[in-house]
């Protein structure tokens, strides 16, 4: 029998058990646990069980029951009192979801004593229970939090950093990172609701709601709704801070700004790829500094490049609604040093912007196209700058995306690179933090990735190009020169590189280089639309190593892994941050933090 979020339902009596033959008897009760397990496997409550949800925080309850009721038929309780009237309302009633059954749904409540609350719902057939910690947070502590997201940033990605930007003698780092000192640390479990793997949209949707959901949802329970927009909600952060506070809310990243990170701020959706309306949640938030990509789904249809299915133009939205308006670094730095800038909204790119490397050295992807787009140390400044003229303090969200998108098609020198600005945004905020101790600063991916560094690449040894590659003593070290000001060295393909491999990809050919003419594409589809070898570096480079992949031949790309991510952290209340901790507990130290459960 399978059992569903403590479900309890009785096995079926079969009559006559004893002029059965043993065999016919085992058929039965055999086939009639696969049908039972069979026909709960809808029934569910969200919140789930053991959610763990703010004091005073509105989220919406809903229950699912497998078979077809009546509502007369329906008893469900919370701590022993009818639903309807603890909340004063009745409940909305679904008589045949989806053709899965009845469901019921109360959407927008609150429960504002702290305490353990168990529902109880039973219909004539099924009992469904759940338990929640409804927690509070105490009083406010500090004046502004500052979460950095370094998506899909594994260890090797900082080491590489660290390699590239700061160099080693001897075994000794020459500095370290703008995370590497702070004093806190904490192993982050990633794993969502539905899967050990997570993605971007729910392991960020935990740090923004306290709740675990499923992959590509975010800020909802991924239930058996088919409307998108219509499982049930949890508040974001966001959307708390400006409920509960006058704090300013600041959103900046350099992909898409309709991307699943910058998005689990601000809504509440089953899919990722609900952009356009990702897009005017991020205007109805109301949050005061939004920068980042993604312009395209900002400009009605009828623009040229837009992919809005609307004529909606969320650009002249945002400037009647009083932002200043920013579309390259110029006007970005001009806008954020003006005294009067108390709201700002920047999109420097139609899609994901260009990452640090190809910005700053190799002029490749598409630069050439939009070569004024600001550095995520430039948002960050800018951010910063604007929302600190909120006396009543700010949350401020930066997302250093590329590391993930680079990882992705295995291009590690780019993801390093973007780690490197990454350090570079973090010692913003903490130079910011020196004149303003009250500030909690968190650097933290959000998953990460398989990547490993191996060894030592040595262009002079003989032999085949996989006989290069220098291990333990035969390792040495990298000859990349000294990094400049910003903490990159001007040149990658150096004749002693990193070997660095990742653990899960597609079919690949190895080069042992860097790809300098654009970001590394692993796999191309072949005519059966399985994913091969991308013939280009087999014919760039001929002693290019064909590499068979270990994903599905669908996959053309690395993809995350459940390995825990490394958070670091600085200010009032980083002393929380301690051992292993579950993703959602990083909302709960925030909360707490602001007060935001408190009354």
């Amino acid at each position: 029998m399978t059992l569903f979020l403590g479900i309890v339902q009785s096995v079926p009596i079969f009559p006559n058990f004893h002029l059965m033959k043993t065999s016919r008897l085992l058929q039965a009760v055999f086939a009639a646990t696969v049908a039972l397990s069979i026909s709960i496997v809808h029934a569910a409550i969200y919140p789930i069980d053991h959610a763990a949800i703010l004091a005073g925080s509105v989220f919406d309850i809903k229950v699912e029951f497998n078979s077809v009721v009546r509502p007369e038929e329906l008893q469900i309780e919370l701590n022993g009192s009818n639903i309807a009237k603890v909340f004063g309302r009745n409940f909305e009633f679904i008589p045949n979801e989806n053709g899965k059954g009845s469901s019921i749904l109360f959407r927008d409540v609150q429960l504002s004593k702290p305490g353990l609350y168990n529902l109880v719902a039973k219909s004539p057939d099924e009992t469904l229970k759940v338990s929640w910690d409804i927690y509070a947070s105490g009083p406010r502590k500090l004046k502004n939090i500052i979460l950095f997201i370094g998506d899909g940033m594994t260890v090797a990605n900082r080491t590489a950093a660290r390699v590239l930007s700061k160099g080693i003698v001897e075994g000794k780092y020459q500095g370290k990172l703008a995370f590497d000192d702070m004093p806190s640390t904490a192993m982050i479990g990633t794993s969502g609701s539905d899967s050990l793997i997570t993605d971007s949209a729910n392991s960020m949707s935990a740090y923004t709601t306290g709740h675990k959901t499923a992959v590509n949802a975010m800020g909802v329970y991924v239930s058996r709704s088919a409307d998108n927009l219509s499982h049930p909600r949890v508040e974001t952060i966001a959307e708390l801070i400006k409920r509960k506070t006058n704090m300013a809310v600041g959103i900046v990243s350099d992909a898409e700004l309709e991307d699943a990170t910058p998005g689990a701020m601000v809504s509440h959706t089953r899919r990722r790829a609900d952009k356009q309306y990702i897009a005017d949640q991020l205007f109805a938030s109301k949050a005061d500094v939004i920068l980042g990509g993604g312009s395209a789904y900002f400009y009605p249809a009828t623009t040229p490049g837009s992919k809005r299915k609307d004529n909606k133009n969320l650009v002249d939205d945002f400037k009647s609604a009083g932002y200043q308006l920013a579309f390259t670094k110029q006007e970005l730095l001009s806008e954020a040093q003006n005294k009067n800038t108390k709201k700002l909204f920047g999109v420097f790119h139609p899609d994901n912007m260009d990452g640090s490397l190809d910005r700053l050295y190799l002029k490749k992807n598409t630069v050439e196209l939009y070569p004024n787009q600001p550095d995520l140390t430039e948002m960050t400044q800018s951010a910063i700058e604007v929302l600190s003229r909120n006396p009543n303090g700010f949350f401020l969200m930066v997302e250093a995306a590329l590391i993930d998108k680079f990882n992705h098609p295995l291009d590690w020198e780019r993801a390093a690179f973007d780690t490197i600005m990454l350090s570079n945004a973090v010692q913003i905020a903490k130079d910011f933090a020196k004149t303003h101790p009250d500030t909690l600063i968190i650097v933290t991916p959000d998953h990460t990735h398989s990547g490993s560094i191996s060894g030592v690449v040595h262009d002079d040894r003989p032999g085949p190009l996989r006989e290069k590659v220098g291990i333990y003593a035969e390792a040495g070290y990298p000859n990349y020169p000294k990094a400049d000001m910003r903490g990159y060295p001007n040149k990658v393909d150096v004749s002693k590189r990193l070997a660095f491999f990742y653990g899960n990809y597609p079919d690949h050919y190895e080069t042992l280089h860097p790809k300098l003419d654009g970001t590394f594409v692993p796999a191309i589809k072949d005519a059966s639309s399985s994913y091969i070898a991308n013939p280009k570096y087999h014919q760039i480079q001929e002693d290019a190593i064909h590499v068979g992949g270990n994903l599905p031949v669908h996959q053309d790309s690395g993809v995350h892994t459940a390995d825990d991510a490394v958070l670091n952290a600085q200010g009032p209340g980083s002393e929380k941050f301690k051992g292993f901790m579950d993703n959602t507990e990083v909302f709960k130290i925030m909360v707490e933090s602001l007060g935001l459960g408190s009354k």
